[in-house]
């Protein structure tokens, strides 16, 4: 702490006397009036050095649409670590403190083949901690590599400030078997991504207000009154943040947590069948909600395991499943468990969130069934069969394996089940869907034709 308190003050110091002006330049966008494209890059380690070369964006699809990218050539007879590098000085990065604020980078990178892509950032004097190597997961198409500096460090005052970034497109230790040429672009600079905190808000839920009884959603009016922390002598802490204007309720050093509703809800009289909620687990091993209905007589639902970690889980939880407790008569909720656990979207429902269960059905087996209509255009409807509860995740595939829809990621009880996917943004081709409900896997294919 005091080395760092001394260089920030050696580099205050030092603007406020003229010697710098700190100003991070970016978005390095290779645009013309943005960054990058007028900056003194310098090819190293690469054979005959061909200079890097900035050109009209050779595929502007897919993630990059940008009119201009930048062109390198890692030479066969160049080395491995073959990169291009900004100038030193104020013209082109400029110096900059590397902090909570912009320690996670990004870039865009199309190329040919996989292998890794470095970047490094360099002090003025020529000071590095090195540099983080990500390979490339896509081919012939734009990606999108993130970069997490969280942990590293400035350099030592003496050696000034950061001001200089390197890239490495082609870092291949095996050497290359001819020359390959990689395209980078929209280089940015972003706040750290921090460990165990969504990133992105809870699912929005698609179930009619009409068909609802909410209890904390911002999709949905919840019940007035309603006391979601109530001081029941837990040691839970309560919190509420915001992940892009959606509001989300956070359970940390949980060991149980109430909810007082603002008025008793008579479930039956109302059509509910279902209780819903979104939650994103942190740290949990163990999750438990609980329905109240006054004596108090209680029922709790097991939610992790199954529930994934660090990612958002959708489950709707039959309103059968807290018998005995009075559904004409529900007052409370409780949830307990241990670690830290993000909610959403907690509401009553008359039909699950986005998918149709066609009652009565006692399936004996995981089935996944063919599509129909097939060939679509542009909807289709996708139903398969759950023999027991499992978590259910159903995804969409292009032929190339790219990801390009996820039609269900939740806890499903045994039943058959249908869901429509809309199509509407997507090209004409063929597609794969495939489901994994525990130890069973399916992959069915189907054609858009438009």
């Amino acid at each position: 702490m005091k080395n760092q308190l001394t260089y920030l003050f050696v580099l205050l110091f030092t603007l406020l006397t003229g010697g710098i002006v700190l100003g991070q330049n970016n978005p390095i966008d290779f645009e013309s009036g943005g960054f990058g494209a007028a900056w003194t890059w310098t090819v190293f380690e690469n054979n005959t050095n061909p200079p890097l070369e900035i050109i009209p964006n050779p595929d502007p699809s897919g993630i990059n649409t940008s009119a201009t990218v930048a062109k390198f050539t890692a030479l066969q007879a160049g080395n491995p670590w073959a990169g291009c590098e900004s100038a030193h000085g104020t013209t082109d990065l400029g110096p900059f403190v590397l902090d909570a604020t912009n320690s996670t980078i990004k870039i865009m990178v199309w190329k040919a083949v996989i292998s890794d892509v470095g970047i490094k950032l360099v002090s003025q004097n020529g000071w590095s901690q090195g540099e983080i190597k990500i390979a490339n997961t896509l081919v012939n198409q734009w990606e999108e590599i993130t970069f997490n500096f969280a942990g590293y460090l400035n350099p030592p005052p003496s050696e000034g400030p950061l001001d200089q970034i390197v890239i490495f497109p082609d870092f291949n230790l095996a050497g290359r078997t001819q020359d390959n040429i990689i395209y980078f672009d929209n280089i940015t600079f972003s706040p750290e991504i921090l460990a165990g905190v969504p990133t992105v808000p809870a699912p929005t839920p698609s179930v009619p207000a009409s068909d609802v009884i909410s209890v904390f959603s911002g999709v949905y009016n919840d019940i007035p009154g309603t006391n979601l922390n109530p001081n029941w002598g837990q040691s839970t802490v309560v919190s509420f943040l915001t992940i892009q204007g959606d509001t989300t309720m956070k359970y940390s050093n949980l060991n149980y947590q109430g909810i007082e509703l603002g008025s008793n809800q008579n479930l039956t009289a109302a059509g509910m069948q279902y209780l819903h909620l979104d939650f994103w687990n942190s740290s949990s091993t163990d999750l438990g909600v609980f329905l109240i209905s006054p004596g108090p007589v209680e029922t709790r639902v097991s939610l992790v395991p199954p529930g994934a970690s660090e990612t958002w889980v959708s489950v709707d939880i039959p309103l059968t499943d807290f018998a005995p407790v009075n559904l004409a008569d529900v007052f409370q909720f409780k949830f307990d468990g241990n670690g830290t656990i993000y909610l959403d979207n907690i509401f009553f429902s008359t039909m699950i969130s986005d998918v149709r269960e066609f009652p009565n059905s006692l399936p004996s087996d995981f089935v996944l069934e063919q599509n129909y209509p097939n060939p679509f255009n542009p909807a289709t409807n996708i139903r398969f069969s759950l023999s027991e509860a499992n978590q259910v995740t159903l995804k969409v595939y292009d032929m190339i394996g790219q990801e390009v829809a996820t039609l269900v990621n939740q806890f499903m009880n045994a039943g058959t089940f249908e869901i429509t996917f809309d199509a509407s943004n997507l090209p004409t081709g063929i597609y794969t869907y495939s489901i994994t409900a525990g130890d069973f896997q399916s992959v069915k294919k189907m054609m858009l034709i438009k």
